[in-house]
């Protein structure tokens, strides 16, 4: 197997703003990134300290979203400038990885 060298960039959100979708269309159409997912958190504590969490009966709007991507790191230098003019993120957190092609 051919392996090559990517960044995997995690960008967190909270699931109240209406960021997510322009995200996630950003993503798909004009970063053409090699692959996304997108999580939801079932309890996650913001930068205020508050903790958030989810129930049956509750299910809040304010649970934490993590966006997954990965690429070469060329082309993730260039995505991170622009997802970061695009939506003020809580937290991204970027290591190296290695993939298979």
């Amino acid at each position: 197997m051919n392996m090559i060298d990517i960044i995997m960039d995690r960008v967190y959100l909270a699931e109240v703003r209406s960021d997510l979708s322009k995200v996630e269309k950003w993503l798909q159409d004009e970063a053409d990134v090699r692959g996304y997912k997108v999580f939801r958190g079932i309890a996650g504590m913001r930068s205020d300290g508050k903790k958030h969490t989810a129930s049956l009966l509750d299910l809040s709007s304010e649970l934490p979203i993590v966006i997954e991507f990965f690429d070469t790191p060329e082309r993730i230098e260039n995505t991170l400038d622009n997802l970061q003019k695009l939506v003020k993120a809580d937290h991204i957190v970027s290591w190296l990885a290695r993939t298979g092609s």
